[in-house]
């Protein structure tokens, strides 16, 4: 048993069959890659079918009709491959980017050093020495030339300074 075709199905394959190789040389002069061409004539011809209650019957009419329906699918075309990033392929350009960037945490050190500048000289120097040289409280008396319970006192009151510090910069909530 046969379909039976409609007379729009009957139209757009007489479309196809008359037109497809004048739309596709069309095409070819804006577009090099040919899958591409065929994919533009491919929705030329679907916007067409879309609007088909538009074509005149006219031959002469017609193949303008499609010529502007391409013209503006090359064009669109064109639009959206300039919004997109392209991919660099040039090794000394991909080479010379520099490498993700550490801006957060150079950000936070100069905020950390801030901070460290407001705490008292004898509280800075006992940060210094536990939590960045890795002293232990006993080594940080010697060093400072300070009993070890003054060391702990002034630790604890350095962090709880430090605390207030961080938290007038905005740095804690």
């Amino acid at each position: 048993m046969k379909r039976r075709v409609s007379p729009d199905e009957q139209l757009m394959t007489a479309l196809y069959t008359e037109h497809y190789a004048i739309l596709i040389n069309f095409v070819s002069r804006y577009v090099s890659d040919r899958h591409k061409a065929e994919d533009l004539v491919q929705e030329t011809l679907l916007r067409a079918w879309k609007h088909i209650d538009h074509l005149d019957p006219e031959p002469g009419r017609t193949r303008s009709y499609l010529l502007t329906i391409a013209r503006n699918v090359v064009t669109n075309a064109w639009r959206a491959e300039q919004r997109r990033p392209r991919l660099v392929s040039d090794e000394t350009a991909v080479n010379s980017v520099p490498s993700a960037d550490n801006v957060d945490q150079m950000v936070e050190g100069w905020l950390v050093a801030e901070a460290l500048e407001r705490l008292s000289p004898e509280h800075r120097a006992v940060i210094q020495a536990m939590y960045y040289e890795g002293q232990s409280v006993a080594d940080a008396a010697r060093r400072l030339s300070v009993p070890e319970g003054t060391v702990k006192s002034r630790a604890y009151y350095a962090v709880r300074a430090l605390r207030t510090v961080f938290e007038e910069m905005g740095m804690l909530r």
